[in-house]
């Protein structure tokens, strides 16, 4: 189905130019690319005879052409990944995406080829992509974000892809310049704020997505404030693809409100608010089968970790993880409402709000590593907050960044900033001075 689809878009604009690498000097159209994959024999195996494209060169596209054309299975891969050891799946999968892991092990989730086009099949039309206006590849096309944003729509739709050889300003910079028309750009809220404090996002971005974390609003306020751009939060999860998106074209005014569930998709909710996709996108299961994975996912229906709360509307607002709630002397707290407020201070670039242990012995209380853009007290900060926030929720013990790094897909994990921040001596280690115990 997949090769069959390919060659199709091959045969309808055989001579309109394709894959872009302005770095290297290298452009290919559809009708070159095709026969660049041709050109070699069966595509290179691992074990369990999985195709691993790695990179973000135009070797990795070359590679999962090689994997359609010969059925093989495909798992990509970001560098320096291991090649899973599982048993072969299958026949009727095609692809094995590995899922983040941020919020535990990472695995393998399963697609067939009918499920993992659905999910370009339906970004499509909700997003607006076309093949007027070409994708800007900086994000990873291993990922599942990159690779439904990028690939697919390469391949599947037709849609041009420009690949920038680094994230940095003037990389980003010098590729979109490298076409004269419109551009699509998939990122994430880190990058945007790179670019944006650089002042360096391209004039001719005309479609700016963000997703893989928390978009903040006054990030995406002060991108359209400067440009008139808007970014557009985009929601979606390795098992089921795009879930929601926000088509708006003004900045939102609350942080916690998505958008709308993406073409195709149907959203409900648990009886303790979990979100539940219903789509042909949402994958066959995960892989190696395990028996709390059957329970989460398969038969077109994901229950993922998400809070969510559902509008008459169609309108979706994030109440925050169930595996990331703080569990404050018995009340339950969204670390993601922590954010929020403290974003809202002028003076606060980044933050993460986590629980760590209660040293009172009454389980958790709130913690947090805030970058500031300039020097600032715990108490200050605990004083903005209480103009915000219920006193119980006020972080008891507050780190200092210079930044907040991300992974390669642009994630963070709570848990491990928590871990490494607990284990690791820090003169940067500020308690809530005079009175904390006043704060519950």
């Amino acid at each position: 189905m997949l090769e069959e689809r390919w060659r199709q878009v091959v045969s309808e604009r055989a001579d309109d130019w394709a894959l872009l690498e302005p770095a290297a000097g290298r452009s290919w159209t559809f009708r070159q690319l095709a026969a660049a994959a041709d050109a070699e024999g069966a595509p290179r195996t691992g074990p369990s005879g999985l195709v691993c494209p790695s990179g973000n060169g135009p070797e990795f596209i070359l590679a999962v052409l090689r994997a359609w054309r010969a059925g093989a299975v495909v798992c990509p891969l970001e560098p320096g990944q291991s090649i899973p050891s599982v048993a072969p799946p299958p026949t009727a999968i095609v692809h094995l995406k590995l899922t983040s892991g941020t919020t535990g092990i990472a695995r393998a989730v399963a697609f067939t080829a009918a499920q993992l086009a659905a999910d370009v099949d339906q970004l499509v039309p909700t997003m607006g992509l076309h093949p007027g206006w070409p994708n800007l590849g900086v994000i990873s096309l291993a990922h599942s974000y990159g690779f439904s944003n990028l690939v697919t729509p390469l391949l599947l739709h037709g849609i041009p892809l420009i690949l920038a050889p680094s994230a940095l300003p003037a990389a980003v910079h010098n590729a979109a310049a490298a076409v004269n028309s419109p551009l699509t750009l998939p990122a994430v809220p880190a990058l945007w704020r790179v670019w944006h404090d650089a002042e360096a996002i391209p004039p001719n971005v005309r479609l700016a997505l963000s997703a893989g974390a928390p978009l903040p609003i006054h990030l995406e306020q002060a991108v359209f404030d400067r440009s008139g751009l808007k970014l557009h939060n985009f929601l979606g999860a390795s098992e089921c693809g795009g879930i929601a998106y926000d088509p708006t074209p003004v900045p939102r005014s609350d942080p916690a409100w998505i958008g709308s569930p993406i073409t195709g998709v149907q959203l409900t909710n648990t009886d303790d608010g979990r979100l539940v996709v219903s789509a042909s996108s949402v994958g066959e299961g995960y892989w190696p089968l395990a028996s709390e994975g059957r329970e989460r996912l398969g038969g077109g229906r994901y229950i993922g970790a998400d809070l969510i709360e559902l509008a008459p509307d169609g309108g979706i607002w994030l109440r925050g993880r169930t595996s990331e709630f703080i569990n404050v002397a018995g009340r339950k707290v969204a670390p993601d409402l922590i954010e929020a407020a403290l974003l809202s201070h002028g003076d606060i670039v980044d933050c993460l709000a986590f629980a760590i242990p209660d040293l009172e012995g009454r389980g958790e209380c709130v913690g947090a590593v805030v970058v500031p853009r300039r020097e600032l007290s715990a108490g200050e900060l605990r004083d903005f907050l209480l103009t915000h926030l219920p006193a119980w929720q006020i972080p008891r013990r507050w780190w200092w960044r210079q930044q907040l790094e991300t992974d390669a897909r642009g994630k963070r994990s709570r848990r491990e900033w928590r871990e490494r921040l607990l284990t690791t001596p820090d003169e940067s280690v500020h308690p809530v001075p005079n009175g904390s115990k006043t704060l519950n």
